[in-house]
């Protein structure tokens, strides 16, 4: 099975809510900012700065990507992938860097006959009863 990897921008709806705490100072510092036209608000401040960190540390992400041999970007599982997988006899172990789908029509079963293990670094998108037979196999 060839690994079906895309680099993509994120999109509305492509894109995962994180909750972070700021003391009142810091967040002060970044109201100022927004105000004085830097940034166009909180949110794209806190993107931003993002980004500049994981820009200064790109390099060692790619290592790490490499020695652990992990996938980077956008994974679809199909039911059709898991049937050729059972078909074969094998096993999956997942390991994304980004986003993993498992299709809505893959069953608990199917699920759990073809995946051995799942480690995904960002976002595991699969229907409730999938991610619940498999919750003792993501890591």
């Amino acid at each position: 099975m060839v690994a079906e990897i895309r680099r993509l921008r994120d999109k509305p709806g492509e894109t995962e809510k994180i909750t972070i705490n700021l003391g009142f100072v810091d967040l002060g510092h970044i109201d100022l900012l927004v105000r004085e036209g830097f940034y166009s608000n909180r949110t794209d401040f806190i993107r931003t700065s993002i980004r500049n960190q994981l820009a200064s540390h790109a390099e060692a992400a790619k290592q790490s990507i490499v020695r652990h041999a992990l996938e980077l970007g956008i994974r679809h599982y199909s039911r059709a992938d898991l049937e050729a997988v059972k078909a074969g006899r094998g096993k999956l172990r997942i390991q994304v860097v980004g986003l993993a789908t498992i299709a809505e029509d893959v069953t608990p079963e199917l699920a759990l006959a073809t995946i051995e293990s799942i480690t995904v670094l960002g976002a595991l998108q699969a229907s409730k009863a999938v991610k619940a037979a498999l919750y003792d196999r993501i890591g």
